[in-house]
C-alpha cells in the first residue's frame, strides 16, 4: 500500500506541476537528459539546451515511464492525455498515458498544460474506444465529456515503480519540484523513461 500511495503521489505531480520557469517557492518542471549524477545532485540538459543542476530531496520519488499500445486502452480505462483543443470542442492527443488500475482518479479533470502553447492535460475515464478504426474515444470526468482522437504517431505510455538506480547519465527525465532559497531546483519527483524512452508529456 505504501508503494502504491508513493506512486500515486509521484504521478499526480508529474501531471499537474507548473512549468519550469516558475519563481522561487513555486512548482517547477524540467524535461531533459541526465548528464551526470553527483551524490544527490543531477546535472541535466533540458530539452531547450539549458544546463541545470538539480538537488534531489531526501524523500524524492522515482517513477518509470514505459511504452504502451492503443489496444491497452479499454472502455473504462483511466487515462491522461496532453492534447490540443479542436474547433469543434474535441481534443487531438499529443500523447496518452494509460494509468495502472491502482492509479484510477489521479489528477482527474482538465487543466492548461505546457507541452505546447494552448495545450491541455485531461485525466479522465475512456469510453466508446475504437482502438484500431480511427483511434477515437470519449473522455468523461466530473460530469463533463469530450471526444479524443489519437493519431497513429502519438506516443502512448504507462507507469511502473522506479528507484534511484535508474537515475544515471543518458536517462531521459521529467523533474518536478520547487526552487530552493538559493534558486537551485529541488526535485521531489523524477519520472524516468524506460530503456532510453523519452517521456512524451
Amino acid at each position: 500500500m505504501k508503494n502504491i500511495l508513493a506512486l500515486a503521489t509521484a504521478l499526480g505531480v508529474v501531471l499537474m506541476a507548473a512549468p519550469s520557469h516558475a519563481q522561487n517557492g513555486t512548482p517547477i518542471r524540467i524535461r531533459g537528459t541526465i548528464d551526470a549524477v553527483n551524490g544527490s545532485t543531477l546535472d541535466v540538459t533540458s530539452r531547450t539546451g539549458e544546463k541545470v543542476s538539480v538537488a534531489l530531496a531526501p524523500d524524492a520519488t522515482v517513477v518509470l515511464i514505459a511504452p504502451a499500445k492503443i489496444t491497452d486502452i479499454k472502455s473504462g480505462s483511466f487515462i491522461g492525455t496532453a492534447a490540443m483543443p479542436q474547433s469543434d470542442g474535441s481534443l487531438k492527443a499529443l500523447e496518452v498515458q494509460v494509468f495502472p488500475e491502482s492509479m484510477r482518479g489521479t489528477g482527474e479533470g482538465q487543466r492548461d498544460y505546457d507541452l505546447q502553447p494552448q495545450s491541455t492535460m485531461t485525466n479522465a475515464t475512456a469510453y466508446d474506444v475504437v482502438g484500431t478504426n480511427g483511434r477515437d474515444l470519449t473522455l468523461k470526468w466530473q460530469g463533463k465529456e469530450t471526444k479524443l482522437t489519437v493519431p497513429p504517431d502519438v506516443p502512448i505510455i504507462t507507469y511502473e515503480k522506479g528507484d534511484r538506480t535508474m537515475l544515471k547519465p543518458g536517462a531521459h527525465v521529467i523533474v518536478n519540484g520547487t526552487k530552493g532559497a538559493n534558486g537551485t531546483p529541488v526535485a521531489m519527483r523524477v519520472a524516468v523513461g524506460k530503456d532510453g524512452l523519452t517521456p512524451p508529456m
